[in-house]
């Protein structure tokens, strides 16, 4: 949803403050922890753009500037991740941008990091929303020599397009809520996956989520997985549930619930059948998202399963951080 407004910068820790303030006085909101979430103004208690807007205003004692923007422009099907080298506004200066697989970083790359920030740029690091770094405002004449120091410190620039989107929550690690594990199981199908497909040609986003509460993202993925329990030759294992067609941008979208679980060590195996069902049907110049969004729910969940199976249910979301067991 957006709000028709626009925000300069020297007001932007303002409105995030009222906004704060505002999801802070909804009681309504603040009584069942399954319900704690600022969407549910607006899918539950009737709040719209205007009204949001109108509460903002009210926090804020003024008005803000209507949006200059009349009509939303798509942006077309490419990576909007950052990764790889982007020439900026200002003139010979570009940002170099490292792929950090499933978002973790170590103390010392943290420092190395912020050496050469230091070094090539001005000082300027940048976090993104699909968990990588960017180091900004680098003259162009030494962009190759940055990208060649990140790969020595373990940061990678020129990756798979596995790796490249590839996101993990925090998972039963340091997440209470969480099912299964997500962080070391996504370094793992990465590597899976690169080895099963090696020339892969097409971009796509891979979230992990430990559970349905979705930090992971697995919403707006090309495929989402969702973290669960089952029961796998007589013991409890993670796995699983699969959302397909997710996606920002031309083909925007959210994932489809295709009704297939697997056992975590059996999604490689699923995502490469489904994966390779694409290349073989795929038309001319047709990418990942478009090749979804043509293809039924039950097509797909038999491109995973590998036979024509019956829909499974994804799991409610968790009460009271208890989650049910699928036998």
């Amino acid at each position: 949803m957006r709000i028709p407004v626009f925000i300069p910068q020297s007001k932007a820790v303002e409105v995030v403050e009222a906004v704060l303030r505002i999801f802070k006085e909804q009681t309504e909101l603040r009584e069942n922890r399954t319900r704690a979430r600022l969407k549910y103004l607006f899918m539950r208690h009737g709040w719209t753009a205007e009204t949001m807007l109108e509460a903002i205003e009210a926090k804020l004692g003024t008005k803000l500037d209507p949006s200059p923007v009349e009509e939303d422009v798509v942006p077309d099907d490419v990576y909007r991740d950052h990764i790889g080298v982007t020439p900026q506004r200002q003139a010979a200066l570009s940002a170099v941008g490292a792929s950090v697989l499933r978002g973790r970083l170590t103390g010392e790359q943290l420092i190395q990091l912020a050496d050469l920030a230091e070094e090539f740029g001005d000082g300027h690091l940048r976090a993104t929303i699909m968990q990588n770094i960017l180091i900004a405002n680098i003259p162009n004449s030494r962009t190759r020599e940055v990208v060649e120091r990140l790969n020595q410190i373990g940061l990678r620039v020129e990756v798979s397009p596995f790796w490249r989107g590839a996101i993990a929550c925090t998972g039963t690690e340091f997440c209470k809520l969480a099912i299964a594990e997500t962080k070391a199981f996504s370094k793992w199908l990465v590597s899976e996956m690169e080895d099963r497909l090696p020339t892969f040609d097409q971009q796509i986003r891979l979230h992990v989520t430990g559970c349905t509460n979705s930090c992971g993202q697995s919403w707006i993925a090309d495929i989402g997985l969702e973290g669960k329990k089952i029961k796998k030759d007589g013991a409890m294992v993670d796995a699983f549930y699969f959302c397909v067609g997710g996606a920002v941008g031309k083909y925007a979208a959210i994932a489809r619930q295709i009704g297939f679980r697997a056992a975590a060590e059996d999604c490689p195996e699923a995502i490469e059948r489904l994966l390779r069902a694409y290349l073989a049907a795929r038309t001319p110049g047709e990418d990942l998202r478009a090749y979804f969004a043509r293809t039924s729910d039950e097509t797909l969940r038999a491109q995973l399963a590998g036979t024509a199976v019956a829909p499974v249910e994804r799991d409610a979301p968790p009460l009271g951080g208890r989650h049910v067991v699928d036998a």
